[in-house]
């Protein structure tokens, strides 16, 4: 083991790597719909008593009023960060009306028409006027069915102790803030590199219902008469069928430096685009959109991960970066495994950490436009390929087969699960890294395998898959209830909340027109 480890260090060019570096902080957000307890898109508002979604800060709406998202506070321990998003999960169904359950797919289904998805409402407030507003945007832009897909988010960060002395290895002279953010900008390019691999890994989107392509071109193969799918798919969520704007497919964002990302989405977000003219930006009075520039908001930028920090209510995210630099990253390339009862278990995160602190201490040469595009189309072969045993992605221009990189990319990966697992005294990291080559050797063994396995053995639809799964975890949920302190707690929080969102709507002092024109 010490040659081992000393190996690893090697790897790294470290001295050490002390125990306290190895307590990585990390947070998960996690989407679920609402449905009712045949399976349809919940048509009913946020449950008060879930409390303010503008306000609570563990449980909120991202796109519709029945997409719920689920928020853990940032923790170093695993178990804990799993532990509160498994109370937030039991505190909500015992809080959800009308029989209904939560949706454990990451693809939505069935599904009429657009309408029939209730667009998330924040409130009077300017602030959710606006929250609600871009909702609005981007429902005119791409339609509601790809908004109410779910994903699951996890941002990572290195502990405060770890930086001051990997400045001094790195013999970085700038500021302790600059060194921060430029070694978080490798994390990001190496993660666009090799995210491929999370895609094989845990893609659990191989199939939709027909329903959801209803009226939109797509290249799928039927599975049976309510059912698409593609045999080697693993994450159809983030290919075309789902996180797609043909309208960013031109942008060319780089992460070598924060100006000059900072400066692209700007840029984005001040030029206005033909097709977003003609929606307008109001009709008969009401608004439609924010802008019709290419960005309304930053957010809006589809990317599988973000450089990140903590901002005010009215900050602008990008203002914040600016200002303070990257504070965390945020991983966005996760479906929701319906296998896992909250989408995501401690092996996953153990992987997820080894992985991203490989990006961080490894080398990460600046990227380019050509390899941007590569990175790309190597993600969108594995969403609709991946587990094809000759697939072949191009690395540097050159074929390479995903097997075969895989293969070597999970070798590299055990210096960093060495180290993590030496600063916590096991081999967890170490054997969630030996679960991941098992489902290299068998793709069968990856979520996205298993579950069109279970389809085909048990001659299920996506639907009666998806809904078996709910089910299950309702049960599991309802059969496990909270304690009487983290139910008082999460009671008064919600109540909190309700009162904290009439604070901010008696605190407007200016209209929304004005408040928008200021905005923009």
């Amino acid at each position: 083991m010490a040659k081992q480890y000393s190996e690893c260090l090697r790897r790294y060019q470290l001295p050490e790597f002390n125990s306290e570096w190895g307590l990585v902080c990390r947070g998960i957000e996690k989407e679920s719909l609402r449905v009712s307890p045949d399976g349809h898109i919940s048509q009913s508002p946020h449950p008060s008593a879930l409390g303010s979604a503008l306000t609570n800060p563990y449980i909120t709406t991202d796109f519709s009023e029945s997409l719920l998202e689920f928020i853990t506070p940032v923790y170093s321990d695993i178990d804990e960060c799993l532990g509160v998003l498994e109370n937030i999960h039991r505190f909500t169904l015992q809080n959800l009306e009308h029989d209904e359950m939560l949706w454990v797919v990451s693809m939505p289904c069935p599904l009429g028409t657009d309408i029939e998805i209730p667009i998330a409402q924040y409130g009077s407030s300017n602030i959710g006027k606006m929250k609600t507003l871009y909702r609005h945007g981007l429902s005119h832009r791409y339609g509601s069915l790809m908004q109410a897909i779910s994903g699951l988010h996890y941002n990572f960060s290195m502990p405060e102790s770890f930086w001051a002395p990997y400045q001094s290895i790195c013999k970085h002279s700038g500021s302790l803030q600059d060194f921060q953010t430029e070694k978080y900008l490798n994390l990001i390019r190496n993660f666009h590199r090799y995210s491929w691999l999370l895609i094989y890994l845990f893609g659990a989107s191989p199939a939709a219902c027909k329903c959801f392509v209803q009226g939109r071109e797509h290249g799928l193969e039927e599975f049976d008469e309510y059912t698409l799918y593609l045999p080697y798919a693993s994450c159809l969520r983030m290919g075309n069928l789902g996180y797609k704007s043909e309208a960013q497919k031109s942008l060319f964002v780089c992460y070598n430096e924060l100006d000059t990302y900072v400066d692209c989405l700007r840029q984005a977000m001040t030029t206005s685009y033909p097709e977003y003219e003609k929606i307008g930006k109001q009709n008969g009075g009401e608004y439609l959109q924010i802008n019709t520039n290419l960005l309304q908001l930053e957010n809006e930028f589809y990317s599988t991960i973000r450089p990140k920090r903590v901002v005010a209510m009215n900050e602008r995210p990008l203002d914040a970066l600016t200002g303070k630099g990257i504070e965390y990253i945020e991983v966005r390339a996760l479906d929701l495994n319906p296998y896992l009862p909250l989408g995501i278990d401690a092996e996953q995160i153990r992987f997820l950490d080894t992985f991203l602190l490989h990006c961080l201490l490894a080398e990460s040469p600046e990227c380019h436009e050509q390899e941007f595009f590569e990175v790309a189309s190597n993600l969108a072969l594995t969403v609709e390929q991946g587990r094809d045993p000759d697939l072949m992605l191009s690395q540097d221009g050159s074929p390479r087969s995903l097997q075969s990189w895989a293969g070597e990319l999970l070798q590299d990966l055990e210096h960093s699960a060495t180290l993590l697992d030496q600063v916590h005294a096991g081999n967890a990291y170490q054997s969630s890294l030996e679960n991941q080559a098992a489902k290299l050797a068998d793709p069968d063994l990856t979520p996205s395998g298993m579950i069109l396995k279970a389809m085909t053995e048990g001659q299920l639809s996506f639907f009666e898959f998806s809904m078996q799964q709910s089910k299950e975890h309702r049960e599991y949920f309802q059969g496990n209830g909270l304690d009487a302190e983290t139910l008082k707690m999460m009671q008064q929080t919600s109540a909190t909340s309700l009162v904290r969102q009439k604070e901010i709507e008696a605190a407007d002092e200016i209209d929304f027109d004005e408040f928008l024109e200021r905005w923009n």
